[in-house]
């Protein structure tokens, strides 16, 4: 319990931390690919056409932001364990003019505080990787979600294959380390994102998982080259 919840801490002051540069760090160390990524992984809910949406590590909202735009659900509630995060995710929020449809509330996605089968669909953004206990969470998006529900998970993860493989594993370890610390101040940032990446179940490696979790129809699709992978699961 003690590895768990020291890692729960450090990742709740880390992002705290980060919160101010943490948009602007995103986009810069992906090129601005990440933005691709989202709107895929977003449109892959668009033929169930989700009406309450509960999106798991929102952060700063952006994935929240860009599902109310694309979407058009009746309501997104963003969950994380930092404040600085969803701080300045309420700020961009109501500067969108979406604080009708979206809001923001601090809670563990180990131990959701939702009543069960609450929500049409999940989504987790680049945060899974973070998870205290990752089956624990995925058991509790399956709780929530209503029957025929859809979880949708899109994380960053290495390329399988050469040469792809090699040079996004220089690219993690020497490159997003510089630029993050140089931009966000913080030492542990992106030398942990790397790290993170690296303990993540990769594609064929979570299917079994996300079964075993509750959830059926389980498909993934990699993003350009394997750098990021889709999961789309039904409970």
């Amino acid at each position: 319990m003690e590895g768990k919840s020291s890692k729960r801490q450090q990742v709740e002051t880390m992002f705290n931390h980060i919160a101010p540069t943490y948009d602007r760090l995103n986009h810069t160390l992906s090129l601005g690919i990440d933005r691709r990524w989202r709107r895929k992984a977003i449109d892959a809910l668009k033929p169930f056409a989700p009406k309450t949406i509960l999106d798991i590590a929102t952060g700063t909202g952006d994935f929240a932001i860009l599902s109310a735009r694309r979407l058009a659900p009746q309501s997104i509630i963003g969950v994380d364990i930092s404040d600085g995060m969803m701080d300045v995710g309420r700020e961009k929020v109501k500067a969108a003019g979406l604080d009708g449809i979206i809001s923001f509330k601090r809670d563990d996605c180990t131990a959701l505080s939702f009543n069960s089968d609450s929500f049409d669909a999940v989504t987790v953004a680049y945060g899974a990787r973070n998870f205290d206990n990752l089956e624990a969470g995925l058991r509790e998006m399956c709780r929530v979600l209503v029957p025929g529900g859809h979880l949708m998970l899109v994380e960053l993860t290495t390329p399988p294959r050469a040469p792809m493989k090699q040079l996004f594993s220089f690219y993690a370890h020497t490159v997003m380390p510089t630029v993050g610390r140089l931009v966000s101040h913080d030492d542990s940032a992106y030398t942990y994102l790397p790290q993170s990446m690296a303990a993540f179940p990769q594609a064929e490696q979570l299917v079994p998982l996300l079964r075993e979790c509750g959830f059926s129809d389980v498909q993934f699709k990699r993003f350009t080259f394997g750098l990021s992978t889709m999961y789309l699961a039904t409970k």
